[in-house]
């Protein structure tokens, strides 16, 4: 873990992310007293497949889509 005061996270700021990413951690401080702490993203989600959303969503009933046909209509 480094401590960084917010001095020299400006001055450090073209290089963060490589800071970051050799440290593992970076807590900001102003005056001594840490105000924020910095960490590197540890995974990346992938994107569902179809077939995966369609098992997630849930199936209307009939009686809802006859429902949802007769609101359209009264319109």
């Amino acid at each position: 873990m480094k401590s960084l005061s917010i001095r020299e996270v400006r001055r450090a700021l073209a290089q963060l992310d490589e800071l970051v990413s050799r440290e593992g951690e970076v807590v900001v401080t102003r005056r001594g007293q840490p105000i924020a702490r910095l960490l590197p993203l540890r995974s990346t989600r992938r994107m569902p497949s179809h077939a995966d959303l369609r098992t997630r969503t849930p199936r209307l009933s009939k009686g809802s889509e006859m429902h949802i046909r007769a609101e359209r209509d009264e319109r």
